[in-house]
């Protein structure tokens, strides 16, 4: 058993699985509210809190740091999106999109990420980190899974017919 910590295993497959679950809870969501003549923008729009964001924000910052942790482990510069989704068709094409990025990303690549020191943000928001595991395990990850969890969350508390199995997903 090696002692070395398998940067790959510990990020696409868990981005992977939760992208795809997110997928799956906003597809089953839409349905959902189509059926019961609710406007899709409400859903979208909807927030757990006022000072939160809404769910299709959310499902963008998730989806960043998908692709921007992946990126940046690789060392690699992060492909940017236009933040522009407005509909659960968009929304959908967007993780799409970032499912396709992730894994053109050769797992050595990420590998060599694992001791490279790594930045996150720009100016006097720059976070500093002293290698790729720690700002995995430490900022990327959770980070990622908030904004998931959040968009999961917003659903559900709006009525959305979900639960654990589907914010869980299958890997």
């Amino acid at each position: 058993m090696s002692n070395t910590y398998d940067l790959y295993t510990a990020s696409v497959p868990v981005f992977r699985q939760l992208l795809g679950s997110l997928a799956a809870v906003l597809e089953q969501s839409e349905a959902w509210a189509l059926e019961r003549r609710i406007e899709p923008d409400a859903l979208l729009q909807a927030r757990l809190y006022p000072d939160m964001f809404p769910l299709a924000r959310q499902i963008q910052i998730a989806t960043d740091f998908a692709k921007g942790t992946t990126a940046r482990l690789a060392g690699s510069e992060p492909p940017r999106y236009e933040d522009g989704e407005r509909t659960f068709t968009e929304l959908q094409q967007r993780i799409t999109k970032t499912l396709g990025f992730i894994d053109s990303v050769a797992r050595a690549d990420i590998e060599a990420g694992v001791s490279r020191p790594i930045t996150h943000g720009s100016g006097e928001r720059a976070r500093h980190f002293d290698s790729g595991q720690v700002y995995l395990t430490h900022f990327a990850l959770p980070n990622f899974y908030f904004h998931v969890t959040t968009a999961y969350a917003i659903l559900r508390h709006n009525g959305a017919p979900i639960g654990k199995k589907d914010f869980i997903g299958s890997y």
